[in-house]
């Protein structure tokens, strides 16, 4: 399995592809990243250093990898946080580029806007972009429930509102869905819910809550149902099997009550989750 996956990168600590391209190995899957930021950690510790890079650099890496004869043997394209809508249209570009080379590659975006608590945290124009460009070109996306309500417009208080707003995106191109870090009325206090959707059909994986707050979680979820998506071909199935894995990774990273989740330290949680947790269709 060969993914291209455009994303940020950090030194220290592991999100963008600094958390989504080391569990992508650790199953296999060969990595062609290319980096649209290199900082030396990620921007929620208040100051950083580091450069943003251009769109046009984004374009010229896929392009040298165009130029190596890789493109028809790419399966898949992952992108990530996007600092401005340029690197969209580069993202975008290296999608049109993949699929004319391999009709049966895959683009599974993680429309990074903003999450519950937090609001909006991207750049004005992003969120636009992530609702009228990438989402339409995509064939996964994997929302938070704040970015699902912001995408659609819907409310999502209950399991019927979000399969109600998860089937408006659908209409809008994706055919599959994975809504993360989801809590409705009908999620149990101790608990929070992942909803899978693909065909007309919906799954929900229910995973104890973790007292833990870290970045990364995302971009490693996103990583794993991509990668369980093409595997197996079920969105439910991939959707456990990444709920399975992030949960171990938390657990342990919860446990060692450090700030950075820890990639590395539980890479086995990737293979062989200590826990594993299955759909139950709803």
């Amino acid at each position: 399995m060969n993914i291209l996956s455009i994303q940020s990168w950090v030194s220290y600590g592991h999100v963008g592809n600094a958390s989504a391209v080391f569990p992508l190995q650790r199953l296999g899957a060969e990595v062609w990243a290319v980096n649209t930021v290199q900082f030396s950690n990620h921007t929620g510790y208040g100051t950083w250093r580091g450069q943003v890079f251009g769109a046009e650099l984004v374009r010229d890496l896929v392009q040298g990898i165009e130029d190596r004869g890789a493109l028809p043997r790419c399966d898949a394209v992952l992108s990530g946080y996007m600092g401005d809508a340029a690197i969209g249209e580069a993202v975008l570009d290296a999608v049109s580029r993949a699929k004319a080379a391999n009709p049966h590659a895959l683009y599974c975006c993680d429309p990074v806007i903003g999450d519950v608590g937090r609001g909006v945290f991207v750049r004005p124009g992003i969120p636009e972009f992530m609702r009228d460009r990438a989402v339409p070109a995509a064939d996964l996306i994997t929302p938070n429930q704040f970015e699902l309500e912001h995408l659609t417009g819907l409310p999502v208080t209950t399991l019927a509102e979000a399969k109600a707003a998860v089937t408006a995106l659908q209409e809008t191109g994706p055919r599959a869905v994975l809504v993360t870090s989801l809590q409705v009325a009908e999620t149990p206090e101790d608990q929070i819910e992942l909803l899978a959707a693909e065909g007309g059909e919906f799954h929900r994986i229910r995973t104890p809550m973790l007292p833990i707050s870290v970045n990364g979680a995302g971009d490693a979820i996103a990583a794993l149902f991509l990668f369980h998506r093409i595997k197996t071909g079920s969105a439910a199935a991939a959707a456990a099997a990444a709920a399975s894995s992030i949960y171990g990774l938390l657990r342990r990273t919860s446990e060692a009550g450090s700030r950075e989740i820890l990639t590395v330290a539980a890479q086995e949680e990737f293979v062989a989750p200590s826990r594993v947790f299955l759909p139950e269709a709803c």
